[in-house]
């Protein structure tokens, strides 16, 4: 009996597959749907939390559950999601800052390097899932580099160029924010564990490092390359970057880098407050994405998300004003508005900046 049974959903399942989803969806299969989710490189963070929360939909049973798919990375995945046959069943991982600039900046000179092509679509947002501050900010071991103005004519380590935080920003930041570029310095583009390994050594004088945090910065998700440094027995300094450079790339791109300021202690060795800049990682879909699907993502993300905190490091900085933070009537999807109105939270967006996009 449990053969059959289990031969029947298996059946059921291959055979909703092959519809478009909002027919599958309109059909109220008992066996979930599964919708790809675009993230990231096994081991960036996003892979294995949601791998988390595709087990804990389908135990519930939600009626739609996310099947989380291992990328490049998020400058991959919004040159992917301008291919049609993702929009009606695709969601993916992205950033307030990578959807803006392929709006308007793709394939032009200042991002053609990082982003051949423009990717048009204005895409709708789900929910706010971290925020990132990687390449807003750097590290060194030399005490007289005092701020990235001091970096023209320095060996930087940075993040590859598909790597959004790590690579892209760092050098819009610089560049943009500082006029350090590749004819001043010496800038090298190297995975996030090889530039780590080069400050160590003394190879480069200063590089990037990662952290996630949420609005409050209560909770602080510290990511393995700033704990290798942490581990050395050297002085680890971190080097701001103001908010006027902050404001000078949002001014010139129409990005929504956010501006904070980083209480001592919240980081390995911090022992002054630090200025940086943040920008917002998102789950997204295409606005043609079913919204039945969209609402059942979000719903089973707010139900399930308190109990995933002992589950996995990133879902420990999960709050409610994370998930909100940059939604609008403007740029959310329809069905995501729908469960935050219903979960009674909605109106908390009212308090956070929203993100915008380029006309």
């Amino acid at each position: 009996m449990k053969l059959e049974i289990a031969i029947h959903s298996l059946l059921a399942a291959v055979a909703l597959a092959a519809l478009p989803l909002n027919a599958a969806l309109a059909q109220k299969p008992a066996a979930p749907i599964s919708v790809p989710l675009l993230l990231c490189p096994w081991g960036c963070g996003p892979t294995e939390s949601d791998t988390i929360l595709m087990n804990q939909m389908i135990k519930e049973g939600s009626p739609v559950t996310l099947l989380p798919q291992e990328t490049p990375g998020y400058m991959f995945n919004i040159r992917e999601m301008a291919n049609e046959r993702h929009w009606e069943k695709t969601a993916f991982s992205t950033e307030d800052v990578i959807i803006q600039l392929g709006l308007k900046w793709g394939g032009t000179p200042e991002l053609k390097e990082f982003l051949p092509d423009r990717v048009p679509i204005r895409f709708k947002l789900l929910y706010g899932e971290t925020w990132w501050a990687q390449g807003k900010f750097f590290v060194t071991f030399d005490p007289a580099i005092k701020t990235p103005a001091d970096f023209k004519g320095k060996r930087i380590a940075l993040g590859l160029r598909s790597q959004s935080d790590w690579g892209v920003f760092s050098r819009l930041m610089l560049e943009h924010g500082y006029g350090i570029t590749p004819q001043n310095a010496d800038i090298r583009h190297l995975t996030p564990a090889a530039l780590t390994q080069q400050l160590l050594d003394g190879s480069v004088d200063v590089a990037v490092t990662a952290f996630g945090t949420e609005p409050s910065f209560t909770e602080m998700l510290i990511a393995p390359p700033l704990r290798q440094l942490e581990a050395s027995t050297k002085q680890l300094r971190y080097i701001s970057v103001s908010k006027e450079a902050i404001d000078k790339v949002n001014a010139k791109f129409g990005t929504t880098f956010l501006h904070v300021v980083l209480p001592p202690g919240k980081l390995p060795k911090q022992t002054a407050p630090l200025s940086l800049g943040v920008n917002r990682g998102f789950k997204a879909a295409h606005p043609d994405f079913p919204e039945e699907a969209a609402y059942q993502i979000v719903a089973a993300v707010a139900r399930n998300a308190p109990k995933m905190k002992e589950l996995h490091a990133l879902w420990k900085i999960w709050t409610p004003e994370l998930m909100l933070h940059g939604l609008s009537d403007e740029n959310v999807h329809p069905g995501a508005k729908r469960a935050f109105v219903e979960l009674g939270w909605w109106d908390k967006v009212k308090q956070f900046p929203a993100v915008t996009y380029p006309q």
